[in-house]
């Protein structure tokens, strides 16, 4: 049986576009030295990070010492795909049917815009010019039979920012490559083992062999290997457009004014995504002012947004701590929401029996947030930390808590935790036998056994046991933020538990344990 040859393949691909999307988002240069973190590592970073010998995986400290003038973001996905889709929407003007690999990587079929623009070479160069215009540098286009080797072409160019592999050569130009691109870390460890290194060794593997011995991705993966790509590209169906866009002239400067100007276009906001039976659960506000500055925010909602929940949103952005009437430092020239995450009715249709109490507090803490303003209404959320007071975070109604790692945070307190958390410390008189205060000495021991203690002055209570102390060392490599502190635990004679705190100013209750 002959192999059918993939359909040939047009790649575009942007080189550390995380890197290029926060630069943009942040108003920094993405040629001066970057780096994204996540987990504690580098996700992503700039060309002149890579020279100072930044690498992906890299920790931050390591990355910092190699490279001092480094500037050191957090890695967002979402700021990815939003970023790239004015990217995909231009690209879609010059080449229709494209495909989102990943944001920074757009695939598409090459027959069409070659026939169009007069040959490969022509097309390749008409996308380079459509991503230049919106200030994407750098940008290379790689051409083969399949998708995964045009993306390996795009990858490979050095001296020209168009790779193009002839037809029928895809196998060829992908046998020296290493093997790890089409297989996960443990089949490539296992086929380093075994001799086969390079994509070329491994296409040539009988198929037979490799479908049993790794399964259907291991056959995936030899099938591109040997330039044989069973499915070509799949062209996304463009979203519907439900975004809204506001301009001013005369710009407005109050925020009452431009909160009525705007009720209008959020109305029809909500009620275009009504039309296509979805609700939006997460939008976007960007503001322009008259003196070029930009506010962007993204906010969430506990349901979904309706026309007033959308006026709200624009009024808090431009608020602030001050009040509806309140004049701004610039006039506003432009306002734009944008639906960042939007779902179908179905999802959120009410139940057999009605949702009463849920609709009754919804629409309570709503109808409060909106007179107070957006910090007005919060709920309690757990969050990251060693101290109890730091893990306690209060978030506005509607917004979502904030991301923490349970693990690891050397020196926390481990379960269970005490019951009572106090929003302010009660300072505390520990006293030994002799009444003298017990101290902590520099090695960390206490200077004598506790006998009595008193919480905010009151009268002094029985130690029946203690135990303890423990140090908590925070930021030691920053003088200012520095914070070195012992915790205490003990028993009073009523059989209550004690969480204290020591520190340069004395002792002090941080919880207890009801």
């Amino acid at each position: 049986m002959t192999a059918v040859s993939p359909a040939r393949a047009i790649v575009l691909w942007c080189p550390d576009w995380p890197v290029f999307a926060a630069a943009r988002e942040a108003g920094l240069d993405p040629a001066a030295p970057l780096a994204l973190t996540e987990g504690g590592a580098v996700h992503s970073c700039s060309a002149a990070a890579r020279r100072d010998g930044v690498v992906r995986g890299l920790r931050l400290r390591e990355a910092q010492y190699r490279s001092p003038a480094i500037t050191v973001l957090p890695y967002d996905p979402v700021l990815d795909v939003r970023a790239f889709e004015p990217v995909v929407r231009q690209v879609e003007q010059t080449v229709p049917a494209v495909q989102i690999v990943r944001p920074g990587t757009l695939a598409m079929r090459a027959r069409g815009p070659a026939r169009y623009y007069g040959g490969e070479d022509a097309a390749a160069q008409a996308l380079l010019e459509t991503v230049e215009r919106l200030g994407v540098a750098g940008a290379r286009v790689g051409i083969a039979d399949g998708p995964f080797a045009a993306e390996q072409a795009a990858r490979a160019v050095r001296s020209s920012p168009v790779g193009i592999v002839a037809p029928g050569g895809s196998a060829a130009f992908l046998a020296p490559l290493p093997v790890g691109l089409v297989v996960d870390e443990r089949t490539r460890t296992l086929l380093n083992r075994l001799g086969v290194r390079t994509l070329g060794e491994f296409a040539a593997l009988p198929p037979g062999d490799v479908r049993r011995r790794f399964g259907a991705a291991g056959a995936f993966g030899h099938d591109r290997a040997a330039g044989r790509e069973a499915t070509g590209v799949a062209a996304r169906t463009p979203p519907p457009e439900f975004e809204i866009t506001a301009e001013f002239e005369p710009p407005l400067d109050r925020i009452d004014q431009l909160a009525f100007a705007f009720r209008v276009r959020a109305e029809e906001f909500i009620d275009r995504m009504r039309a296509a039976r979805l609700v939006c659960t997460a939008i976007r506000v960007e503001l322009d002012d008259e003196r070029g500055g930009h506010s962007a925010r993204s906010w969430l909602h506990p349901r979904w947004f309706t026309p007033a929940d959308v006026v709200d949103r624009v009024r808090w952005q431009l608020q602030g701590a001050g009040t509806a009437d309140t004049g701004l430092v610039s006039p506003i020239t432009k306002l734009r929401v944008i639906p960042e995450r939007v779902d179908g009715t179905a999802n959120h249709e009410a139940g057999l029996w009605g949702q009463g109490p849920d609709e009754r507090v919804h629409h309570a803490l709503t109808r409060v947030q909106s007179m107070l303003g957006h910090e007005g209404v919060v709920t309690a959320a757990v969050g990251g930390g060693r101290m109890l007071a730091d893990r306690q975070v209060l978030v506005p109604w509607g917004d979502r808590p904030p991301e923490h790692r349970e693990a690891p945070w050397p020196g926390s307190l481990p379960a269970l935790a005490p019951a009572s958390v106090f929003r302010e410390r009660h300072p505390v008189a520990l006293l030994d036998s002799a009444g003298d205060p017990v101290a902590i000495d520099e090695r960390g021991a206490i200077s004598s056994r506790p006998e009595r203690f008193a919480v905010a002055g009151g009268a002094p209570a029985q130690v029946r046991a203690w135990a303890g102390p423990w140090p908590v060392v925070e930021r030691w490599w920053d003088a200012e933020r520095a914070r070195r502190v012992h915790r205490f635990q003990l028993v009073d004679h009523d059989g209550c538990a004690w969480l204290l705190v020591r520190d340069d100013e004395g002792w002090w209750a941080e919880a207890r344990y009801d």
